[in-house]
């Protein structure tokens, strides 16, 4: 098994299929054949038919009790089997050369961790404008958002998601990846050429200008390294608009 596929979801009947669809599409294009590709949701106890749509379309459904994001992508990735896993949210679709271009970036052995970077599925100036004010962190730290990437040794080997934190478990993660990556001489890498599709769900529910109210809570997050408001995790996280 060459890739698997990792889709931590809570109560995703209506999105799953589009990424499903988009998934079986890059299988069908990738040089290594179809079959070296698995796919696995982690249902974190969803309450409607999500396990039941994965399921029937050929995934394999893994139960994460703990509600807790971390732990939804930690589950699926200890169950994973291929030699590199991939983290992908269930609302978002895939472009159709990502394993091409991921198999590509890895056979190199420079990079520990990867992202493809994603595009909204529609737009408007208070959407590109958000998008744009991302760009400058993006450029500085290399990490983004999209479809992610690394080995399954290097999963295990940094212990995973933090699964002490309520959000930003997929900030945490690369940056350990990266201080494992230095002493091996390995970076982290983006993959431009197939950006994932980004759901566009919370602007929808929020407003397209809600993003730069989000920038104070990172802020003071950054400030006090409280990454656990539970009030705000509950709203924006857990139970937007589910």
């Amino acid at each position: 098994m060459k890739f698997s596929v990792i889709i931590p979801a809570y109560n995703e009947e209506q999105y799953l299929p589009r990424l499903l669809d988009s998934i079986e599409v890059a299988r069908s294009n990738y040089s290594g054949g179809p079959d070296a590709i698995e796919v696995i949701v982690a249902d974190n106890d969803s309450t409607d038919r999500t396990a039941e749509v994965a399921a029937a379309r050929g995934a394999r459904v893994v139960t994460v009790k703990k509600r807790r994001i971390a732990a939804a992508r930690n589950g699926g990735g200890h169950a994973a089997r291929g030699e590199i896993v991939c983290f992908i949210d269930a609302d978002s679709a895939l472009h159709p050369q990502t394993f091409n271009a991921i198999d590509q970036a890895m056979k190199t052995d420079r990079y520990v961790w990867g992202v493809t970077g994603f595009v909204l599925e529609r737009k408007s100036f208070a959407l590109m404008l958000s998008y744009f004010l991302c760009i400058p962190l993006v450029l500085l730290t290399g990490l983004d958002s999209g479809l992610s990437f690394c080995r399954r040794e290097d999963f295990e080997a940094v212990g995973g998601y933090d699964e002490s934190r309520l959000y930003a478990e997929d900030v945490k993660f690369p940056l350990a990846l990266r201080r494992l990556g230095r002493s091996r001489g390995q970076r982290l890498t983006r993959l431009p050429k197939v950006k994932a599709l980004g759901c566009t769900r919370k602007f929808d529910q929020f407003g397209d200008w809600h993003y730069f109210g989000m920038l104070g809570h990172v802020l003071k997050s950054l400030v006090t390294g409280n990454w656990n408001d539970e009030q705000l995790a509950e709203r924006y996280w857990y139970n937007s608009g589910r």
